[in-house]
Protein backbone atom coordinates (compact mmCIF):
# COMPACT_ATOMS: atom_id res chain seq x y z
CA UNK A 1 0.00 0.00 0.00
CA UNK A 2 1.31 3.66 -0.92
CA UNK A 3 0.91 5.56 2.53
CA UNK A 4 1.23 8.84 1.40
CA UNK A 5 -1.93 7.95 -1.53
CA UNK A 6 -3.81 6.69 1.63
CA UNK A 7 -3.11 9.57 3.76
CA UNK A 8 -4.37 11.86 0.64
CA UNK A 9 -7.63 10.11 0.41
CA UNK A 10 -8.21 10.12 3.75
CA UNK A 11 -7.76 13.75 3.94
CA UNK A 12 -10.44 14.11 0.80
CA UNK A 13 -13.15 11.91 2.36
CA UNK A 14 -13.04 13.69 5.65
CA UNK A 15 -13.26 17.01 3.73
CA UNK A 16 -16.05 15.90 2.02
CA UNK A 17 -17.86 14.03 5.08
CA UNK A 18 -17.46 17.21 6.61
CA UNK A 19 -19.17 19.51 3.65
CA UNK A 20 -21.87 16.76 3.64
CA UNK A 21 -22.44 17.42 7.39
CA UNK A 22 -22.50 21.40 7.10
CA UNK A 23 -25.54 20.63 4.34
CA UNK A 24 -27.12 18.28 5.77
CA UNK A 25 -27.43 20.73 9.05
CA UNK A 26 -29.31 23.18 7.39
CA UNK A 27 -31.64 21.09 4.77
CA UNK A 28 -35.35 21.56 5.97
CA UNK A 29 -36.22 18.44 4.55
CA UNK A 30 -34.46 15.76 6.32
CA UNK A 31 -35.18 14.76 9.64
CA UNK A 32 -33.06 17.03 12.31
CA UNK A 33 -32.11 13.82 14.47
CA UNK A 34 -31.50 11.02 11.55
CA UNK A 35 -29.09 12.15 8.92
CA UNK A 36 -26.73 14.84 10.68
CA UNK A 37 -26.29 12.14 13.39
CA UNK A 38 -24.82 9.85 10.99
CA UNK A 39 -22.79 12.39 9.22
CA UNK A 40 -21.53 13.37 12.57
CA UNK A 41 -20.57 9.79 13.56
CA UNK A 42 -18.87 9.38 10.20
CA UNK A 43 -16.88 12.95 10.30
CA UNK A 44 -15.62 11.39 13.35
CA UNK A 45 -14.90 8.07 12.21
CA UNK A 46 -12.70 9.75 9.27
CA UNK A 47 -11.11 12.03 11.57
CA UNK A 48 -9.95 8.88 13.33
CA UNK A 49 -8.64 7.58 9.95
CA UNK A 50 -6.91 10.28 9.06
CA UNK A 51 -4.75 10.54 12.67
CA UNK A 52 -4.21 6.66 12.31
CA UNK A 53 -2.83 7.11 8.73
CA UNK A 54 -1.08 10.33 10.40
CA UNK A 55 0.88 7.97 12.84
CA UNK A 56 1.05 5.00 10.08
CA UNK A 57 2.75 7.40 8.07
CA UNK A 58 5.22 8.16 10.36
CA UNK A 59 5.86 4.95 11.67
CA UNK A 60 6.03 4.00 8.13
CA UNK A 61 8.82 6.48 7.77
CA UNK A 62 10.43 5.44 10.85
CA UNK A 63 11.06 1.62 9.49
CA UNK A 64 12.37 3.28 6.43
CA UNK A 65 15.23 5.18 8.52
CA UNK A 66 15.83 1.88 10.37
CA UNK A 67 16.27 -0.33 7.23
CA UNK A 68 18.53 1.92 5.72
CA UNK A 69 20.21 2.37 8.60
CA UNK A 70 20.55 -1.59 9.02
CA UNK A 71 21.36 -1.75 5.31
CA UNK A 72 24.19 0.39 5.85
CA UNK A 73 25.69 -1.09 8.91
CA UNK A 74 25.69 -4.56 7.29
CA UNK A 75 27.19 -3.16 3.87
CA UNK A 76 29.77 -1.86 6.50
CA UNK A 77 30.24 -5.10 8.42
CA UNK A 78 30.46 -7.10 5.03
CA UNK A 79 32.84 -4.40 3.95
CA UNK A 80 34.79 -5.35 6.91
CA UNK A 81 34.24 -8.98 6.63
CA UNK A 82 35.29 -8.71 2.40
CA UNK A 83 38.63 -6.19 2.55
CA UNK A 84 40.05 -7.52 5.68
CA UNK A 85 43.74 -8.07 5.82
CA UNK A 86 43.62 -12.01 6.82
CA UNK A 87 41.31 -14.51 5.18
CA UNK A 88 37.98 -15.14 7.01
CA UNK A 89 35.71 -18.55 6.55
CA UNK A 90 32.56 -20.03 8.10
CA UNK A 91 32.42 -23.13 7.73
CA UNK A 92 30.06 -26.23 9.29
CA UNK A 93 31.49 -28.60 12.14
CA UNK A 94 32.57 -30.88 9.21
CA UNK A 95 34.83 -27.86 7.59
CA UNK A 96 32.03 -27.02 4.40
CA UNK A 97 32.75 -23.84 3.44
CA UNK A 98 29.43 -21.32 4.17
CA UNK A 99 30.66 -17.70 3.86
CA UNK A 100 34.38 -16.83 2.74
CA UNK A 101 35.66 -13.34 2.05
CA UNK A 102 37.80 -11.96 -0.58
CA UNK A 103 41.37 -12.64 0.87
CA UNK A 104 40.95 -15.99 1.39
CA UNK A 105 39.67 -15.81 -1.75
CA UNK A 106 42.20 -14.43 -3.34
CA UNK A 107 44.48 -16.78 -1.19
CA UNK A 108 42.95 -19.85 -2.73
CA UNK A 109 42.71 -18.58 -6.16
CA UNK A 110 39.21 -19.18 -5.92
CA UNK A 111 36.47 -17.08 -6.59
CA UNK A 112 34.25 -16.09 -3.59
CA UNK A 113 31.25 -17.69 -4.65
CA UNK A 114 32.58 -21.03 -5.55
CA UNK A 115 34.24 -21.53 -2.21
CA UNK A 116 30.52 -21.83 -0.69
CA UNK A 117 29.93 -25.46 -0.29
CA UNK A 118 33.68 -26.23 -0.86
CA UNK A 119 35.45 -28.40 1.66
CA UNK A 120 38.46 -27.32 3.09
CA UNK A 121 40.15 -30.53 3.37
CA UNK A 122 40.10 -30.42 -0.47
CA UNK A 123 42.60 -27.11 0.01
CA UNK A 124 45.08 -29.25 1.52
CA UNK A 125 47.97 -31.24 -0.30
CA UNK A 126 46.65 -35.40 0.26
CA UNK A 127 49.71 -36.54 2.59
CA UNK A 128 48.15 -34.03 5.20
CA UNK A 129 44.23 -34.19 4.87
CA UNK A 130 43.93 -36.71 7.52
CA UNK A 131 45.47 -34.68 10.05
CA UNK A 132 43.37 -32.07 9.25
CA UNK A 133 40.25 -34.08 9.18
CA UNK A 134 41.34 -35.60 12.89
CA UNK A 135 41.82 -31.83 13.88
CA UNK A 136 38.79 -30.76 13.36
CA UNK A 137 37.01 -33.27 14.84
CA UNK A 138 38.62 -32.24 17.92
CA UNK A 139 37.56 -28.60 17.37
CA UNK A 140 34.15 -29.47 17.70
CA UNK A 141 34.64 -30.74 21.48
CA UNK A 142 36.76 -27.66 22.04
CA UNK A 143 35.42 -24.80 23.55
CA UNK A 144 39.12 -22.63 22.93
CA UNK A 145 40.38 -21.57 19.60
CA UNK A 146 43.26 -23.13 18.28
CA UNK A 147 45.94 -22.07 16.01
CA UNK A 148 46.91 -24.86 13.33
CA UNK A 149 50.37 -24.83 11.27
CA UNK A 150 49.44 -26.77 7.99
CA UNK A 151 50.40 -26.42 4.14
CA UNK A 152 47.23 -25.19 1.61
CA UNK A 153 47.10 -25.50 -1.68
CA UNK A 154 45.61 -23.04 -4.19
CA UNK A 155 43.68 -23.80 -7.07
CA UNK A 156 45.65 -24.83 -10.21
CA UNK A 157 48.15 -23.01 -7.99
CA UNK A 158 50.99 -23.67 -5.67
CA UNK A 159 51.14 -24.85 -2.31
CA UNK A 160 51.90 -22.49 0.50
CA UNK A 161 52.26 -22.39 4.53
CA UNK A 162 49.54 -21.50 6.18
CA UNK A 163 48.45 -20.23 10.20
CA UNK A 164 44.71 -21.15 10.46
CA UNK A 165 43.34 -19.78 13.75
CA UNK A 166 39.83 -21.90 14.06
CA UNK A 167 36.87 -21.31 16.85
CA UNK A 168 33.58 -22.92 17.26
CA UNK A 169 30.25 -21.59 17.29
CA UNK A 170 27.63 -22.85 19.75
CA UNK A 171 23.95 -22.89 19.62
CA UNK A 172 22.10 -21.91 23.38
CA UNK A 173 22.14 -25.69 24.16
CA UNK A 174 26.23 -25.74 23.53
CA UNK A 175 25.92 -27.98 20.43
CA UNK A 176 28.83 -27.11 18.32
CA UNK A 177 27.00 -25.06 14.87
CA UNK A 178 29.81 -23.62 12.99
CA UNK A 179 34.05 -22.77 12.87
CA UNK A 180 35.04 -19.14 12.48
CA UNK A 181 38.74 -19.41 10.57
CA UNK A 182 41.22 -17.23 10.25
CA UNK A 183 43.59 -17.59 7.58
CA UNK A 184 46.96 -16.27 7.01
CA UNK A 185 49.63 -17.20 4.93
CA UNK A 186 52.94 -17.65 6.41
CA UNK A 187 55.33 -18.41 3.91
CA UNK A 188 57.51 -15.30 4.03
CA UNK A 189 57.53 -15.63 8.07
CA UNK A 190 58.65 -19.17 7.52
CA UNK A 191 61.61 -18.04 5.12
CA UNK A 192 62.65 -15.66 7.95
CA UNK A 193 62.81 -18.45 10.24
CA UNK A 194 64.49 -20.14 8.35
CA UNK A 195 66.84 -17.54 7.62
CA UNK A 196 67.90 -17.34 11.31
CA UNK A 197 68.36 -20.72 11.12
CA UNK A 198 70.78 -20.51 8.79
CA UNK A 199 72.94 -17.75 10.98
CA UNK A 200 72.78 -20.07 14.14
CA UNK A 201 76.20 -21.37 13.49
CA UNK A 202 77.09 -17.96 13.03
CA UNK A 203 75.77 -16.56 16.52
CA UNK A 204 76.85 -19.51 18.17
CA UNK A 205 80.50 -19.83 17.04
CA UNK A 206 82.06 -18.25 19.32
CA UNK A 207 80.97 -20.01 22.13
CA UNK A 208 82.22 -23.11 24.06
CA UNK A 209 80.44 -26.14 23.53
CA UNK A 210 79.89 -28.98 25.55
CA UNK A 211 79.75 -32.41 24.48
CA UNK A 212 77.86 -35.29 26.37
CA UNK A 213 77.90 -39.22 25.13
CA UNK A 214 74.56 -41.35 24.90
CA UNK A 215 73.17 -42.11 27.99
CA UNK A 216 74.82 -39.24 30.25
CA UNK A 217 72.33 -37.18 32.40
CA UNK A 218 73.05 -33.09 31.04
CA UNK A 219 73.72 -31.02 34.41
CA UNK A 220 71.15 -27.96 34.96
CA UNK A 221 71.82 -24.80 35.67
CA UNK A 222 69.08 -22.59 36.42
CA UNK A 223 70.42 -19.40 34.97
CA UNK A 224 71.45 -21.15 31.32
CA UNK A 225 69.27 -21.88 28.18
CA UNK A 226 71.07 -24.95 26.48
CA UNK A 227 70.84 -25.21 22.82
CA UNK A 228 71.22 -28.18 20.57
CA UNK A 229 73.77 -28.17 18.28
CA UNK A 230 74.25 -31.79 17.75
CA UNK A 231 72.14 -34.81 18.46
CA UNK A 232 69.05 -35.55 20.77
CA UNK A 233 68.43 -34.89 24.23
CA UNK A 234 65.18 -36.41 26.38
CA UNK A 235 63.36 -34.44 28.49
CA UNK A 236 61.44 -36.11 31.65
CA UNK A 237 60.18 -35.65 34.99
CA UNK A 238 59.14 -38.23 37.59
CA UNK A 239 55.83 -38.85 39.24
CA UNK A 240 55.00 -39.73 42.85
CA UNK A 241 55.36 -43.77 42.23
CA UNK A 242 59.02 -43.04 40.75
CA UNK A 243 58.17 -44.00 36.88
CA UNK A 244 59.62 -41.58 34.67
CA UNK A 245 58.22 -39.21 32.37
CA UNK A 246 58.33 -38.34 29.37
CA UNK A 247 57.63 -34.93 28.50
CA UNK A 248 59.47 -33.64 25.76
CA UNK A 249 62.67 -34.23 23.32
CA UNK A 250 65.26 -31.33 22.25
CA UNK A 251 66.72 -32.14 18.52
CA UNK A 252 69.40 -30.13 16.34
CA UNK A 253 68.00 -26.53 16.53
CA UNK A 254 66.15 -26.50 20.04
CA UNK A 255 66.55 -25.36 23.30
CA UNK A 256 66.05 -26.60 26.79
CA UNK A 257 66.63 -25.61 30.52
CA UNK A 258 65.49 -25.55 34.14
CA UNK A 259 64.70 -22.40 33.98
CA UNK A 260 61.91 -22.84 30.78
CA UNK A 261 60.11 -25.15 33.44
CA UNK A 262 58.06 -25.01 36.46
CA UNK A 263 58.44 -28.34 37.32
CA UNK A 264 60.44 -29.63 40.88
CA UNK A 265 62.40 -32.41 38.89
CA UNK A 266 63.54 -32.22 35.71
CA UNK A 267 66.02 -34.06 33.85
CA UNK A 268 67.94 -34.48 30.67
CA UNK A 269 69.10 -37.49 28.99
CA UNK A 270 71.23 -37.75 25.84
CA UNK A 271 69.70 -40.10 23.75
CA UNK A 272 72.60 -39.03 20.54
CA UNK A 273 75.57 -38.22 21.35
CA UNK A 274 75.28 -34.18 21.68
CA UNK A 275 76.84 -30.93 21.39
CA UNK A 276 75.40 -27.88 23.56
CA UNK A 277 75.99 -24.32 23.70
CA UNK A 278 75.15 -22.42 27.05
CA UNK A 279 73.55 -18.81 26.77
CA UNK A 280 72.99 -16.96 29.90
CA UNK A 281 69.36 -16.03 29.90
CA UNK A 282 70.65 -12.48 31.12
CA UNK A 283 71.74 -12.33 27.48
CA UNK A 284 68.79 -12.85 26.00
CA UNK A 285 67.43 -9.24 27.77
CA UNK A 286 70.83 -7.34 26.46
CA UNK A 287 71.04 -8.58 23.17
CA UNK A 288 67.85 -8.39 20.48
CA UNK A 289 69.22 -10.78 18.23
CA UNK A 290 70.38 -13.24 20.17
CA UNK A 291 66.01 -13.07 21.44
CA UNK A 292 64.82 -13.13 18.15
CA UNK A 293 67.32 -16.27 17.15
CA UNK A 294 65.87 -18.25 20.71
CA UNK A 295 62.26 -17.25 20.48
CA UNK A 296 61.32 -19.48 17.55
CA UNK A 297 62.90 -21.92 19.62
CA UNK A 298 61.12 -21.61 22.70
CA UNK A 299 58.27 -21.21 20.70
CA UNK A 300 59.08 -24.96 19.22
CA UNK A 301 59.71 -26.21 22.27
CA UNK A 302 56.16 -25.17 23.54
CA UNK A 303 53.97 -26.69 20.74
CA UNK A 304 55.60 -29.29 20.64
CA UNK A 305 54.89 -29.79 24.99
CA UNK A 306 51.16 -29.26 23.56
CA UNK A 307 51.33 -32.35 21.66
CA UNK A 308 52.79 -34.79 24.36
CA UNK A 309 49.64 -33.00 26.55
CA UNK A 310 47.50 -33.99 23.89
CA UNK A 311 49.05 -37.37 23.78
CA UNK A 312 48.74 -37.99 27.47
CA UNK A 313 45.15 -36.97 26.81
CA UNK A 314 43.83 -39.76 24.52
CA UNK A 315 41.50 -42.18 26.52
CA UNK A 316 43.20 -45.46 24.19
CA UNK A 317 46.52 -46.23 24.97
CA UNK A 318 46.39 -47.61 21.06
CA UNK A 319 45.58 -43.78 20.68
CA UNK A 320 48.44 -42.57 22.76
CA UNK A 321 51.19 -44.61 20.60
CA UNK A 322 49.50 -43.92 17.46
CA UNK A 323 49.99 -39.85 17.83
CA UNK A 324 53.35 -40.67 20.11
CA UNK A 325 54.56 -42.36 16.56
CA UNK A 326 53.21 -39.60 14.53
CA UNK A 327 55.39 -36.93 16.77
CA UNK A 328 58.52 -38.48 16.90
CA UNK A 329 57.97 -39.44 13.02
CA UNK A 330 57.57 -35.38 13.05
CA UNK A 331 60.69 -34.78 14.87
CA UNK A 332 63.35 -37.05 14.22
CA UNK A 333 61.77 -39.12 11.12
CA UNK A 334 64.17 -39.07 7.83
CA UNK A 335 63.09 -40.61 4.40
CA UNK A 336 64.31 -43.93 3.34
CA UNK A 337 62.75 -46.11 0.93
CA UNK A 338 60.75 -48.38 3.18
CA UNK A 339 58.84 -45.42 4.67
CA UNK A 340 60.30 -42.49 7.72
CA UNK A 341 62.98 -43.92 9.84
CA UNK A 342 63.22 -42.94 13.43
CA UNK A 343 67.06 -41.69 13.40
CA UNK A 344 66.87 -42.48 17.04
CA UNK A 345 66.23 -45.79 18.77
CA UNK A 346 63.71 -45.71 21.60
CA UNK A 347 63.17 -48.50 24.12
CA UNK A 348 59.44 -49.78 25.19
CA UNK A 349 60.43 -48.20 28.20
CA UNK A 350 60.45 -45.00 26.82
CA UNK A 351 57.37 -45.49 24.64
CA UNK A 352 55.50 -46.08 27.85
CA UNK A 353 56.35 -43.00 30.02
CA UNK A 354 55.53 -41.06 27.21
CA UNK A 355 52.11 -42.94 27.03
CA UNK A 356 51.44 -43.33 30.90
CA UNK A 357 51.24 -46.65 30.34
CA UNK A 358 53.23 -50.38 31.02
CA UNK A 359 56.11 -51.63 29.24
CA UNK A 360 54.15 -54.74 28.21
CA UNK A 361 51.29 -53.28 27.05
CA UNK A 362 53.66 -51.05 24.59
CA UNK A 363 55.42 -54.16 23.71
CA UNK A 364 52.27 -55.84 22.66
CA UNK A 365 50.65 -53.07 20.30
CA UNK A 366 54.34 -52.75 18.84
CA UNK A 367 54.18 -55.96 18.23
CA UNK A 368 50.13 -56.18 16.57
CA UNK A 369 51.23 -53.03 14.54
CA UNK A 370 54.64 -55.15 13.27
CA UNK A 371 52.17 -57.89 12.33
CA UNK A 372 50.28 -55.55 10.36
CA UNK A 373 53.30 -54.78 8.50
CA UNK A 374 52.30 -50.75 9.62
CA UNK A 375 56.31 -50.87 11.03
CA UNK A 376 59.46 -52.88 10.63
CA UNK A 377 62.62 -52.59 12.00
CA UNK A 378 66.69 -51.88 10.29
CA UNK A 379 69.48 -53.67 10.82
CA UNK A 380 70.04 -51.30 13.73
CA UNK A 381 66.99 -51.95 15.31
CA UNK A 382 65.22 -48.43 14.23
CA UNK A 383 61.47 -48.17 13.48
CA UNK A 384 60.31 -47.68 10.52
CA UNK A 385 57.16 -46.12 9.83
CA UNK A 386 54.90 -47.32 6.75
CA UNK A 387 52.49 -45.42 5.71
CA UNK A 388 51.31 -44.87 9.27
CA UNK A 389 48.69 -41.69 8.87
Amino acid sequence: MNIEKFIQRAEVLHKRLADLYQTASVLPWISPDLLPQAFKELYNTSKIVQLAAEELYQQNEELVKTRNWLEAERKHYQDLFDFAPDGYLVTNTEGIIQEANLTVAKLLNVSKQFLVGKSMISFVPLEERQHLRSEIIQLSQSNRARELLIRLQQRHGEIFDAALTVAVTRNPQGKATSLRWIVRNITERKRVESAVVKNDSDLFNNRPVDKYSKGETIPLNPLVILYVSQGLVKLSTYCETGEEVLIGLATAGMVFGSSLTSLNIYQATVLADVELVSIYAAEMAASPTLSHTLLPKINQRLQQTESFLVICGRRRVQERLHHLLQLLKREVGETVPEGTRLSVRFTHEDFASACCTTRVTITRLMGKLQEEGIISFDLKKHIILRDFD
